[in-house]
């Protein structure tokens, strides 16, 4: 090797290593960021050599990001607040509903709030995307190896519209020493709510006769304006195992006026009631219980008690959101509904590594990337998602420092071979003199 070689090499390890203090400073200043990924490099020999001709070797410090590794979660108290235990990425695009493919990102940082619009957008001003659930509840056809049919996930003005009651169900007691005296008491009167198509609260009547006749009742159903709709006799069992349990039920008799309607099964127990409101009249079905069985109203001795179970609800204004371990995020609503509004996919690539670093810690898909799946969290080896949490930085300030002092000693050392063979030089200058 030349003294001029020499010099090159020493110059070569002053700029490596100049780069990798630099990758440092950025670990360390980034040692707090959500969702950070540290950066090192990777000391390569290079040569001016060609064929089988001897060169001086020099260095070259090759830029590298530790993307595999995660960070430590951190808890929050905010609800949008997300991160990925396990492999994988949330995917964010540079705008709302975005529709270039190629301005959508991956990110680790998810810190998400929701803007004036309502859209969820993290620290480094991109936009949470996700797969919208149908009015059905379902997703439907999903191509998850591209970002085409992703949405931004939006969590404002979200109302949920009314459902129209079809079914109630009710359980309870009557009395056993009610029934059967020579003067029956008054009937026990309670009601259930339901709803109707255009979200409205109305109600249905019971009342629970008792008769001269033991383990007999008289059950009378009325709409909310007091107008008995029909009435069924029920017998209890009053012995055996099925002690208790309905029996049989007679005495079928409708009382309503078309359009309102009252029929009866007696084999399942359930009354049929049509209640008019509204251009269509409604249908609701009404679980008094089967005969021979406990999954309805019963009769022992003891206190009079009825509860009832039924579907449909009011208009819903969104007042939360909850998100579980497999990306689907929820709305909870002021009339007690729980939808499921979003699911936030997990994007895996084939080689995390060769993703393209960009600003707002996110990363672009590369031609080294390879194969891109957008999959649902947790399952597979995908990750699961964690509510109320995000993703430290995975830089650790002490091994940043060792290497600090580590880059800051060889940088010193390739100076003094620059300086030495400086030295030499002008020794070599002077041999002419």
């Amino acid at each position: 090797m030349s003294i001029s070689s020499a010099l090159q090499t020493g110059v070569s390890g002053l700029q490596a290593n100049s780069r990798a203090v630099g990758g440092i400073s950025e670990n360390i200043a980034n040692a707090n960021t959500v969702g950070y990924k540290r950066g090192f490099a990777h000391f390569v020999t290079t040569s001016a050599s060609g064929g089988g001709a001897t060169g001086a070797l020099s260095v070259d410090a090759v830029e590298a990001m530790d993307i595999n590794h995660a960070g430590g979660l951190i808890s929050t108290t905010s609800s949008t607040d997300m991160a990925i235990s396990g492999s994988g990425f949330f995917t964010v695009s540079l705008r709302p509903d975005e529709t270039v493919q190629t301005n959508y990102l991956l990110t680790r940082a998810g810190s998400f709030l929701p803007d004036k619009d309502g859209n969820l957008v993290n620290a480094g001003g991109f936009y949470l995307a996700g797969y919208r659930y149908g009015l059905d509840g379902t997703l439907g056809d999903v191509d998850r190896s591209s970002f085409a049919q992703m949405e931004t996930v939006n969590i404002g003005d979200i109302t949920l519209s009314a459902d129209a009651t079809t079914e109630i169900s009710t359980a309870g007691n009557l009395p056993a020493q009610e029934s059967g005296l020579a003067t029956p008491g008054a009937p026990f009167t309670t009601s259930s709510e339901f709803f109707t198509p255009l979200g409205a609260s109305e109600r249905l009547s019971f009342s629970w006769e008792p008769t001269t006749t033991d383990n007999r009742w008289n059950v009378t159903i009325s709409d909310g304006a007091g107008t008995a709709l029909g009435s069924v006799t029920v017998d209890f069992n009053d012995s055996g195992a099925l002690a208790g349990s309905p029996a049989a039920y007679s005495g079928v008799t409708s009382t309503a006026t078309a359009p309102s309607g009252f029929s009866f099964d007696t084999a399942t127990g359930v009354a049929t009631v049509t209640v008019d409101g509204g251009g269509s009249p409604q249908t609701i079905d009404i679980t008094l219980g089967t005969p021979d069985s406990f999954d309805g109203i019963t009769q022992f001795a003891g206190d009079f008690s009825q509860t009832f179970g039924r579907d449909g609800s009011s208009v819903g204004e969104l007042m939360r959101t909850e998100i579980d371990e497999g990306g689907t995020l929820y709305g909870i609503f002021d009339n007690g509904q729980r939808k499921a509004l979003y699911e936030i996919p997990v994007a895996v690539v084939a080689n995390p590594n060769g993703l393209r670093e960009m600003r707002g810690n996110a990363y672009a898909l590369t031609n080294d990337t390879g194969t891109f799946l957008a999959m649902k969290a947790n399952t597979g080896a995908t990750g699961s998602i964690s509510e109320k949490s995000l993703e430290a930085s995975n830089v650790d300030i002490a091994e940043e420092m060792t290497d600090l002092i580590k880059a800051q000693r060889a940088f010193s050392t390739n100076a003094k071979v620059v300086t030495t063979v400086d030295e030499m030089m002008d020794e070599t200058t002077r041999l002419k003199r």
